[in-house]
């Protein structure tokens, strides 16, 4: 799940423009919410230094004493994997805004149609993302989900389940094809589960069980042990 935020100093353009990303993340079944809209730049600066935020959509031209640019920058200090796109009613200051590595700008008006080529174009960047905060598309194409977030993967019959911190997702996809595309520290610790070993706090060798840092846990299979140890060794930090 992608989390926006949107920030524009008029009330009235942040509603539309919420409802416009809304009904873009409806239409296309994109696993993305508006987590968070403001009018007012230091509650916007305030939240951004307390949660989680995947894409800000911000105004350039901002009634305050910072510019939606200065605004950038100081979020870019914050959070310097966060997806920038600008909206604007002065194509001039398109240029500035590429400075702040924003992902696009929106001229207003905004069209349905312009703002949803962004968001699905975005959808395919974080496929490739290469920064340090990287995603994982799951087997639907229009869900996401941050890798960082999965404790381990399990098999289910047909289904697929990804355990994360917030909810299960689940995909109809084949188990044995899954670490052709999964990064390097999510090994196979049983011939139904997946761990992230980035997320294991306790391996319990003795009961078989691997514990991750949201206090789930999932079984370890004895013929896996030593794949689960080598990459615990890798890239873990199990005390």
């Amino acid at each position: 799940m992608l989390n926006f935020i949107i920030c524009d100093d008029n009330l009235n353009a942040t509603n539309k423009l919420c409802h416009m990303f809304e009904s873009v993340f409806v239409q296309n079944d994109l696993q993305a919410k508006i987590t968070f809209k403001t009018t007012d730049v230091n509650d916007l600066l305030s939240y951004i230094s307390e949660n989680s935020v995947d894409v800000l959509v911000l105004d350039i031209n901002l009634h305050s004493d910072l510019s939606g640019i200065e605004i950038a920058n100081k979020v870019r200090k914050m959070n310097k994997d966060c997806y920038i796109i600008f909206v604007t009613a002065h194509s001039e200051f398109v240029f500035l805004a590429y400075q702040c590595k924003t992902f696009d700008y929106l001229c207003k008006p905004i069209t349905k149609e312009r703002l949803e080529e962004t968001v699905l174009r975005l959808f395919d960047d974080i496929q490739g993302c290469t920064s340090n905060k990287r995603y994982i598309r799951l087997d639907n194409k229009n869900t996401i989900i941050a890798e960082n977030e999965v404790q381990f993967i399990k098999r289910d019959g047909m289904k697929v389940i990804f355990h994360t911190n917030s909810r299960d997702y689940e995909v109809y996809s084949s188990f044995s094809k899954l670490q052709d595309y999964l990064p390097a520290n999510f090994v196979r610790c049983h011939k139904s589960f997946i761990a992230n070993v980035n997320n294991i706090t306790k391996l319990e060798p003795m009961s078989n069980l691997i514990y991750f840092n949201n206090n789930s846990t999932c079984d370890i299979g004895p013929k896996y042990k030593s794949e689960v140890m080598k990459g615990v060794n890798l890239y873990g930090s199990v005390t």
